[in-house]
């Protein structure tokens, strides 16, 4: 039986869905999965009314729920409310280890960096806020998976972090990715480097200076963007 929170989801995109919209997210996305044409504002509006009427009274019940989205999903739209439940304020104490599978399901499988980066920079990130000592040597494994999605989310993890940032942390994963062809992991390693730089320019300065013959170019770039 299909859970409320699910069908009240698929619904509310149905009803708000725009065909001319659509086919316009799905090329900018390049995404083979098709979409409602639901804008972000929309997405959101539906999200706070939804999961306000469907409290999930547990965390197998929140990862049931999440992943059942996830996997069904017609529309690009479904995995963006998945996506956004597993986030909310009132779930932070079920983003926990325990939730680390599923979310390693959802980077894999949704394998782009608009479903990774979120999960990365917010789900997986207030696991190691939460459970430093466990989730680092997970990172640390990430970041030299065959994987290239994990192996980003990896280097992204403490997008939020500023001054809590753990910079032997960031490094250790960054360092296995340097002379990575991929754009997506070029483009996260100079995105986690400039994040850092609003809290230390100085320390970024000097860790570009340090290692700018395997850093590239991409990079370098991204990293000083924002640094004098």
């Amino acid at each position: 039986m299909t859970h409320p929170l699910i069908a009240e989801v698929r619904a509310s995109l149905k009803k708000v869905a725009d065909p001319v919209k659509a086919p316009q997210m799905q090329a900018y996305m390049k995404s083979a999965m098709p979409y409602r044409g639901v804008s972000s504002p929309e997405q959101k509006a539906i999200w706070k009314t939804v999961f306000a009427g469907h409290p999930l009274e547990s965390s197998d019940v929140w990862q049931r729920v999440a992943l059942t989205l996830w996997r069904e999903a017609t529309f690009r739209e479904e995995r963006y409310g998945a996506i956004a439940l597993t986030g909310l304020r009132q779930y932070a104490s079920y983003r926990t280890v325990a939730a680390v599978p599923m979310f390693e399901e959802m980077i894999v499988t949704g394998a782009w960096w608009d479903f990774v980066d979120a999960i990365a920079g917010r789900q997986l990130g207030d696991i190691l806020r939460a459970e430093p000592s466990r989730m680092s040597k997970l990172m640390r494994r990430w970041s030299r998976d065959p994987d290239m999605w994990k192996r980003r989310s990896s280097i992204l993890c403490q997008l939020t972090f500023k001054r809590d940032t753990d910079l032997k942390l960031l490094y250790e994963c960054i360092e296995p990715n340097l002379d990575d062809k991929q754009f997506f992991i070029r483009k996260a390693i100079g995105w986690a480097l400039r994040q850092h730089a609003w809290t230390d320019p100085r320390e970024v300065k000097r860790y570009v200076k340090a290692n700018r013959e395997r850093l590239s170019n991409l990079s370098v770039r991204e990293a000083l963007k924002n640094v004098g």
